[in-house]
């Protein structure tokens, strides 16, 4: 989808709107490259029209983490896979056939058909909701949708709609259809359509981690030398599982984030960690390493560092990073681990002296 189509569309639907003008105007969002710019008089919605101005931003999908630590400092997951992301948009229900009427008789049929598209005019509603007349898709190939007869009432079933998390990304203009129709307890055999998957994707995106605190010995400032050791405790860290449910589809799906290691950076090249790689590992009872004792100051710790030169007036940045594995079950019996897993990190500060001797 070139930029040059777009600007193409945008000049058909100010045409259109040319055409329309005294019983309703169709507006086209502008796309990135395009010349362009949107009306400045678009409405931006509001929370009493929530479901048709901001189509293009919020979901029907309810989320909630079901497992897990609620409070203290979290943050969101970086995915190991720098490309991964979760789905740009997709298709779900909004409004039953007697809710849609309602709308359009309530707002004078203002508000959105689609990601990038809004219909301002309550002709323009009538016409092909009510009055049956075909309309055009915001797709590729600019198909025909064909039009409803008194906007389906009597039917069970909903009117579908795309929605876009992020309506500035340029993968949110493929969910190009209008509004339409799908049969109560069915979901649409189209391209992106909501499947499980879908729905985990997004509850990924929800995760929320508690902060990485390591236990360190010793504590803020280590010696050249001499080992310092790191642990977690068990129970630092916990599994934490989001659900997300899509409303009237019958899909839900549970993300659920397990730490699995912790990775070590000294933040100086004169360092040793343990192991070597810098990657400690969960013990079963969900601890790392091994708490430090007395007399265990040369001894090797099972995960630590050791610095080799210290520090002259700034502190070296010592950084903590815990790998969350991903795996998610949905409705259906589905499920798997085919999402990337996630990292979580945080940097405190590590002063290193020298070894004080003294000449008798």
């Amino acid at each position: 989808m070139t930029s040059i189509r777009h600007a193409r569309r945008w000049a058909t639907a100010v045409t259109a709107a040319a055409v329309l003008w005294s019983t309703g105007t169709a507006y086209a969002d502008d796309v990135p490259g395009g010349t362009t710019k949107p009306p400045a008089d678009k409405p931006s919605g509001g929370s009493a029209n929530q479901n048709i101005y901001a189509s293009a931003t919020h979901s029907q999908i309810k989320v909630r983490q079901i497992k897990g630590p609620t409070s203290g400092k979290r943050g969101s997951l970086a995915p190991v896979d720098s490309n991964w992301k979760p789905p740009a948009c997709w298709y779900e229900p909004v409004f039953t056939a007697e809710g849609l009427k309602e709308f359009v008789d309530k707002e004078d049929g203002n508000g959105d058909v689609g990601v990038h598209e809004s219909w301002y005019g309550k002709r323009l509603w009538t016409d092909h909701y009510d009055d049956g007349k075909p309309e055009t898709n915001f797709d590729d190939t600019q198909s025909t949708a064909p039009g409803y007869k008194n906007y389906n009432i009597g039917k069970k079933g909903y009117f579908w709609r795309s929605v876009a998390p992020d309506d500035t990304d340029p993968a949110s203009w493929d969910c190009g259809r209008i509004m339409f129709w799908q049969d109560d307890n069915t979901v649409p055999k189209i391209p992106h359509a909501p499947t499980t998957k879908t729905l985990a994707e997004y509850a990924y995106d929800k995760v929320k981690i508690p902060d990485t605190k390591i236990e360190l010995k010793p504590q803020g400032k280590s010696t050249v030398n001499l080992p310092t050791w790191v642990w977690l405790d068990k129970g630092t860290f916990q599994d934490v599982t989001v659900r997300a449910e899509l409303p009237n589809t019958g899909l839900w799906a549970e993300t659920t984030a397990k730490p699995v290691a912790l990775h070590l950076e000294p933040g100086t090249d004169d360092a040793e960690t343990y192991p070597a790689s810098g990657d400690c590992t969960f013990k079963d009872d969900g601890s790392i390493g091994t708490p430090y004792k007395t007399g265990d100051a040369d001894k090797t710790p099972p995960c630590g560092i050791t610095y080799l030169r210290a520090t002259s007036g700034e502190p070296y940045r010592l950084k903590a990073s815990v790998t969350w594995q991903i795996t998610w079950k949905g409705s259906g019996g589905t499920g798997g681990n085919n999402l990337p897993n996630g990292t979580f990190e945080t940097t405190q500060d590590m002063n290193v002296q020298e070894i004080q001797s003294v000449n008798r």
